[in-house]
């Protein structure tokens, strides 16, 4: 569901903006969030009945009025403070420039980040099994990041390579830039069952890798997808300005990088879930996605670089892009006999959901570690 909204909205946001403006592009986009709204207004109460309807409270009610009392001053503070610097950029009494803000965010997010961890694992109250598996969730983290700060460049620099430098003339009609960002979600469509099946009959006779070693892949086969990119670069470069390279290169980019989707993006949550102490679960969701959000800053800042006038960038661009994954992928697989020791007590997901059921406890929706991404 995800992806086919992800291949469909693209046709059509795309199409809108590029040919109409992107008032009408943007429109859409609002208009099919509205429609998803109604859909779960009206399917929520049946299919998801009151899960999520109360949020989970401690137990010792003095506890919990504690907690909320704190929670309620950092939401009320956090919220002042937010409106204090809107007021004072609209009355020009300060100046934001985003891309310092950017760069300044990137060392909070893993400020805050490595800053988590470190009070998990000193006084978090943890055995040497679960600081082992802590240390694997740091490095899975920073893998993650590495990942998404590549992967995230479909709409940067790739975006603008197809814009600048991509053929698009299909028989007199130019194809929307934005139109190949459908590629990866069609990808994911075609390709998620084929994945299942894979993952499924290693199962049956009893092979499954381990998270090190599917982060790696991932991370390799994105390399790979950039390394294409560096051929069709050169083709550009070489050529001089006018030049555009066939439609081709751009779609066997996104063939790799949706095969490093598929073995990195599903196991993530679900890695977390596996790895993390019972009562940090939640903790561990948040910072998977964390994770995510420093790729997408990085991949943004990265490609903010970009300029069509200066050709040559476009090349050294994608070589440091691949030559990261590729470096990543090496340095997880590399660790992978370690970390199998450091998680040699680790329950396998199947277990931990089980025990969840009959202990009672809540655990986030189960994300496979075969199929399509979350």
């Amino acid at each position: 569901g995800i992806n086919i909204g992800a291949f469909a909205g693209q046709l059509v946001t795309g199409f809108l903006g590029e040919v109409y403006g992107w008032h009408w592009g943007f429109g859409a986009a609002g208009i099919g969030m509205f429609i998803g709204t109604i859909v779960f207004a009206i399917r929520a109460p049946k299919t998801l009945g009151d899960i999520g309807v109360e949020p989970t409270k401690h137990p010792d009610p003095e506890v919990q009025r504690t907690q909320m009392s704190r929670a309620t001053i950092a939401l009320y503070a956090g919220l002042g403070i937010l409106a204090l610097v809107i007021a004072l950029a609209i009355t020009n009494t300060i100046v934001l420039n985003p891309v310092a803000i950017g760069n300044s965010m990137v060392y909070v997010i893993l400020g805050l980040a490595f800053a988590f961890f470190a009070y998990v694992i000193i006084f978090g109250g943890l055995t040497s099994d679960e600081v082992k598996r802590m240390i694997v969730i740091v490095v899975l983290f920073l893998a993650a990041a590495v990942f998404w700060s590549a992967f995230e460049q479909a709409p940067t620099s790739l975006n603008l390579f197809a814009l600048d430098f991509t053929n698009r003339d299909f028989y007199g009609w130019l194809i929307p830039a934005t139109w190949f960002q459908s590629v990866n979600s069609l990808f994911i469509i075609a390709l998620a069952p084929v994945f299942a099946i894979m993952w499924t009959r290693l199962g049956s006779k009893g092979i499954n890798l381990s998270y090190p070693i599917k982060f790696a892949l991932g991370l390799a086969f994105a390399g790979i997808g950039f390394l294409v990119m560096i051929f069709a670069a050169n083709i550009v470069v070489s050529g001089g300005a006018g030049t555009r390279v066939a439609p081709w290169w751009l779609v066997a980019s996104y063939f790799f990088q949706t095969i490093g989707e598929l073995f990195l993006s599903p196991v993530g949550l679900a890695s977390m879930t596996v790895l993390s102490p019972k009562r940090y679960v939640g903790q561990m969701m948040g910072i998977w996605f964390m994770a995510s959000a420093l790729g997408n800053l990085i991949g943004g800042l990265v490609s903010g670089n970009v300029d069509p006038e200066r050709l040559e960038q476009m090349p050294i661009l994608f070589t440091w892009t691949a030559g990261s994954l590729i470096a990543a992928a090496i340095v997880l697989a590399l660790l992978a006999i370690p970390i199998a020791r450091m998680m040699k007590n680790v329950k396998s997901e199947k277990q931990v959901r089980e025990d969840a059921a009959a202990t009672a406890v809540d655990l986030p929706p189960e994300v496979p570690s075969e199929g399509p991404r979350e």
